[in-house]
């Protein structure tokens, strides 16, 4: 008979080794990490020629953590042997160091969720280092633009915002109309708040433009008019719908999410068919600027250029600002206005930034022309009472003479009396 320790170490075997895969995915947040995440370990499967490719992930995994727990040389050897192909590969320039050690974490990540014991410090120390920053470039205005044109009608909304935000590609899968809010100032939309991840540990808002903000809620109106019933937990990026009747892609009324994959598809369809992106642009494995994240580069670019505070914009961006998160105390407005220094520069139509430059010239004209008719009104104001008091004074003394006139008129007539008495 079994011991309650025995049952429970059974329990946790099962639960490795049958589970393997399912452990594997519940350690992975991000929907879309776990795709590149399961995509590299069914590469390093198919080098080491566990079963054949065809069979269910769920399989392999498991069939993986048997052998690993059955012989603990095994898997450190074909790790090692498998990282060695990738290194030459690195080598070869034909993957750079850093899709190298990615390829590591992956594994070691599966490893460590199944209980596979590996020394990952004999591992790593083999391996090249990587640089602590990708070697390419922001998108040009002039790119982006081109990008925005794309006949798509979700093409500018998703654009302005990813540039004007500096949102991560992974936050359009938590992102509904609901987490968008107009920012407005004199009766004018200045800029929209954002919440990013809302409900996760990674939580945090920033600010978009206006402009970006009129593209969403033009993409929201097309589709209530559509018939779709659109409210503050409508997904911001759906699937398009067929308009035909007698097809079968999607209805209106059903919205379905257009998960990351799908943006990534779209942004990679327009950078293709609009020239941005060509083959002869390719420099080894990467092109001069990435698809959707490039965006993001874009972003912080434009705010440095406005003088924006660098802390600010990191916080704007989502990244941790070290021991300042514990210090560091800015308010939302705070950050607004300096986010507001840059709007211009994050505009990407360049009609829409004249009609930005015009009407803030009209403003501050109207402005100016509002503090000169009030300080003439106040002026007048001042001669007014002056003119009053004035009055005021002039009547006292048109009274007072016309007292010393009855009085002499009295004067007159008692000496007239006085002299026809003698």
């Amino acid at each position: 008979m079994e011991t309650k320790l025995q049952e429970e170490q059974h329990w946790e075997k099962d639960l490795t080794e049958d589970n393997a895969y399912s452990m594997y995915i519940y350690a992975i947040r991000s929907p879309s990490t776990k795709d590149t995440y399961l995509r590299r370990l069914r590469i390093f499967f198919n080098h080491i020629e566990l079963l054949s490719m065809n069979e269910p992930m769920e399989v392999r995994c498991n069939l993986f953590v048997d052998k690993s727990k059955s012989n603990h040389n095994w898997a450190f050897s074909k790790i090692i042997e498998f990282l060695q192909f990738q290194k030459e590969r690195t080598e070869n320039r034909e993957i750079s160091p850093a899709t190298l050690r990615n390829f590591v974490k992956a594994i070691k990540l599966f490893c460590e969720m199944t209980d596979i014991d590996i020394s990952w410090k004999k591992i790593t120390r083999g391996l090249p280092k990587t640089r602590r920053y990708a070697d390419d470039r922001a998108p040009t205005l002039e790119e982006i633009q081109k990008i925005s044109e794309y006949p798509d009608r979700r093409i500018k909304a998703l654009v302005y915002t990813m540039a004007s935000s500096g949102i991560r590609l992974s936050a359009w899968e938590y992102l509904r109309w609901g987490h968008v809010k107009p920012v407005e100032q004199n009766g004018n939309i200045v800029a929209a708040k954002v919440i990013v991840y809302p409900g996760d540990m990674e939580e945090y808002f920033t600010f978009m433009t206006s402009e970006a903000y009129h593209e969403l809620e033009k993409w929201m109106d097309y589709r209530k008019k559509a018939g779709e019933i659109i409210n503050e937990k409508s997904w911001v990026m759906r699937w398009k719908w067929d308009t035909k009747k007698g097809h079968n892609r999607g209805l209106v009324s059903a919205p379905r999410k257009l998960e990351t994959i799908g943006i990534k598809r779209l942004v990679n369809d327009a950078l293709w068919a609009q020239g941005v992106r060509m083959k002869s642009q390719l420099n080894g494995k990467r092109y001069e600027f990435q698809a959707d994240h490039g965006f993001r580069k874009w972003f912080k670019t434009r705010c440095e250029l406005a003088g924006m505070k660098s802390i600010n914009i990191e916080i704007l961006m989502g990244h941790s600002i070290g021991i300042s998160d514990s210090y560091y105390r800015i308010t939302e407005n705070e950050l607004l206005i300096d986010y507001l220094k840059v709007v211009d520069l994050l505009t990407i139509n360049s009609y829409n930034q004249h009609l930005n430059i015009e009407l803030q010239k009209l403003t501050e004209d109207k402005r100016e022309k509002d503090i000169m008719v009030q300080a003439e009104l106040e002026r007048r104001a001042v001669e007014l009472e002056n003119l009053r008091d004035q009055e005021v004074v002039n009547k006292e003394s048109i009274t007072l003479l016309s007292d010393q006139v009855a009085l002499l008129v009295e004067e007159i007539k008692a000496i007239k009396t006085d002299r026809l008495t003698k």
